[in-house]
């Protein structure tokens, strides 16, 4: 993962016993609420409450979009950022800054990943779309990161 030389270290401090969890890990495991930020060619940006993202193979997640803004907007702007905040009291969590790399509309494997169901008028729209991690950072910058970086 790419670290950006204007942002502060990701502190490793004491989280869960000072034990970290890789992204797949700590998305498996740990409950919670996430956002995802979006901005169209021109720099206007959309927010959208989005469940746990589904993690692959090293620094790769996808979402499973429906056909509406977030889901224009990565068409055209391959950069997004989602934000994560733990179930627990504080303000524990992630924000991780994302860069799309591609889409798969393969209705079978996106039925295998779903985690709830989707208005009928969605079901035949829908996408599974991949990102890769750029930067791993703690919720709130005096934090803690419990991800490893």
């Amino acid at each position: 993962m790419k670290k950006n030389k204007t942002a502060p270290k990701i502190s490793l401090g004491d989280i869960n016993g000072g034990e970290y969890m890789n992204l797949k890990e700590y998305f498996e495991k740990t409950k919670g609420m996430g956002v995802l930020a979006t901005a169209d060619h021109s720099g206007r940006v959309n927010t959208a409450i989005y469940a746990r993202p589904h993690v692959g193979e090293g620094h790769n997640l996808a979402f499973i979009m429906t056909e509406r803004r977030t889901y224009t907007n990565v068409q055209k702007n391959p950069h997004a950022s989602y934000l994560f905040r733990e179930e627990s009291s504080g303000f524990s969590g992630v924000r991780l800054l994302l860069r799309k790399t591609g889409e798969e509309n393969n209705p079978d494997r996106i039925k295998e990943l779903m985690r709830r169901s989707y208005p009928p008028e969605d079901v035949g729209n829908l996408h599974l779309v991949q990102f890769e991690v750029e930067e791993v950072r703690p919720l709130v910058s005096s934090g803690k990161c419990p991800i490893e970086g």
